[in-house]
């Protein structure tokens, strides 16, 4: 297999480029049966920014943007993997350098060095998926690095290994970015470059219904009506607290019901305060367990 004079071993994981070895990263090995199951445009939004209407026809390089735990991600692997294409996730940091994006040089035990390339770099080797998450948490120094993979130029230069690469015609690029104040502000030549943007929002109750119904099945549906109306009403009042916040309340809740034979109201309510904190509680809907001797504890809400 060749991608631009770049032949690849697969069963190796290994490329070559130029006369540089380089080592692969590892696919992305989410569960089999993820699945996005938010909003419709969302999705029909990624599928038709990464169609290529002819051979010479280049995928556009969109981003996903909206509060944490929305599922950006998820939507992200889904549409790659609908497209049968492989995935290769990589972590956008505060301290991600321009090496770290493409090729980094790595000691082995034989005191040699050796060249690995980073999932964006495989993806673009392989003609895959790199789904660059959090990317607005990078500084601008790391998004020049890739500025010419971002238009019709298609490729990256690695300073350290000293080689061009070049991306293979079905690569995709797609970074999540959230909406919140802890990020970077994006230079206009990187935002040009990044189209479209795709905004996703909390997704309806029906829906988290069944994202926690498909990620936590054994959840009781007594214990399932509390927290999807728990959670509408915190999205009522502009807080945070995702569908992700909601499963993790929804295992921990299960557990404590199981481990101390706790009723479904108490077991919640102590799961949503060790994992959002007592404040959260002012969203729990009217207590259907009087008994529970927690229910004094929630605050009172304002009008939006």
């Amino acid at each position: 297999m060749t991608t631009d004079h770049h032949p690849i071993d697969l069963e190796q994981k290994i490329a070559r480029i130029g006369n540089l070895r380089v080592h692969l990263s590892q696919e992305y090995e989410a569960s089999q049966n993820i699945s996005w199951l938010g909003q419709e445009l969302p999705e029909s939004s990624l599928q038709a920014a990464w169609m290529r209407l002819s051979e010479d026809d280049l995928p556009m390089n969109p981003r996903l943007v909206g509060k944490p735990g929305v599922g950006k991600t998820t939507l992200a692997v889904g549409v790659a993997r609908g497209l049968g294409l492989p995935v290769y996730l990589m972590q956008g940091t505060s301290d991600t350098r321009p090496d770290d994006l493409i090729i980094t040089p790595v000691i082995t035990d034989g005191k040699q060095v050796s060249y690995v390339a980073s999932p964006l770099v495989t993806a673009m080797l392989v003609g895959g998926v790199c789904v660059l998450d959090e990317g607005n948490r990078m500084s601008e120094k790391s998004w020049a690095s890739l500025a010419p993979l971002l238009d019709h130029r298609r490729y990256v230069d690695s300073v350290i290994a000293g080689v061009r690469i070049a991306a293979h015609p079905e690569f995709r690029f797609v970074t999540t970015m959230n909406d919140d104040a802890s990020v970077f502000d994006l230079p206009e030549y990187i935002q040009s470059r990044l189209a479209p943007q795709i905004f996703l929002d909390f997704a309806d109750p029906e829906t988290e219904k069944k994202i926690i119904q498909s990620v936590v099945p054994y959840t009781s549906e007594s214990l399932l009506e509390i927290l999807v109306q728990f959670l509408a009403t915190s999205h009522h009042y502009q807080n945070t607290i995702s569908v992700r916040d909601g499963i993790q309340v929804a295992k921990y809740a299960i557990r404590l019901q199981q481990s101390r034979n706790l009723t479904v109201s108490q077991a919640l309510m102590e799961s949503i305060i060790s994992i959002l904190g007592e404040e959260a509680l002012k969203y729990y809907p009217p207590d259907p367990d009087p008994t529970s001797g927690i229910n004094s504890k929630r605050g009172s809400l304002k009008p939006v």
